[in-house]
């Protein structure tokens, strides 16, 4: 048996297998579940990105968004980027068009949308909405996004105020 420390600096004790097996599974979901609890108590939000490697001259975009919210809205966790999994061979690959991580604010007046799409002018950028579906895409160069997303209720086109700029597309839907 073995003694170790952890990032806290709190002693670990091992039975001399390994880490990686269903005891290193345990502990890791053991930090992940105290690691959700922070979120839950701050209100806050994780998230967590990669890329793979060029592949046809398309590259691999993944990622997840942890989201607890305030005043009991629970856990949602959301994935992004174009890494999907076949249906028929059950392999991971990759899609053209990227899914951007977006967050939905409701405000007293308004509901504001942001989206992260890098590389992506406002000139580029085009927006529907069908009842209470906004329909996000993008396109530009060798990149191409496109995400819907679920509106708190109904907001006409023409009162939509969008702006983008650094990445970040903001829709402010008023009405």
């Amino acid at each position: 048996m073995s003694e170790s420390k952890d990032k806290g600096g709190a002693s670990r004790r091992s039975s001399g297998g390994s880490e990686a097996g269903f005891g290193g599974v345990l502990h890791g979901l053991a930090d992940l579940i105290e690691k959700l609890g922070e979120l839950a108590d701050k209100g806050t939000d994780l998230s967590k990105t990669g890329q793979f490697g060029e592949q046809k001259g398309v590259s691999g975009v993944y990622g997840f968004s942890v989201k607890v919210g305030m005043g009991g809205q629970g856990l949602k966790v959301e994935p992004f980027g174009n890494i999907a999994k076949d249906k028929a061979t059950g392999k991971s690959v990759v899609q053209e068009v990227r899914e951007p991580m977006v967050d939905v604010f409701e405000e007293a007046d308004h509901t504001l949308v942001v989206a992260e799409i890098p590389g992506i002018k406002l000139a580029d950028v085009h927006v529907e909405v069908q009842d209470d579906v906004l329909t996000i895409s993008a396109e530009a160069e060798d990149r191409k996004y496109r995400r819907e997303v679920l509106l708190p209720r109904a907001y006409p086109r023409e009162k939509m105020q969008i702006t983008c700029g650094n990445g970040i597309l903001k829709i402010k839907c008023v009405g």
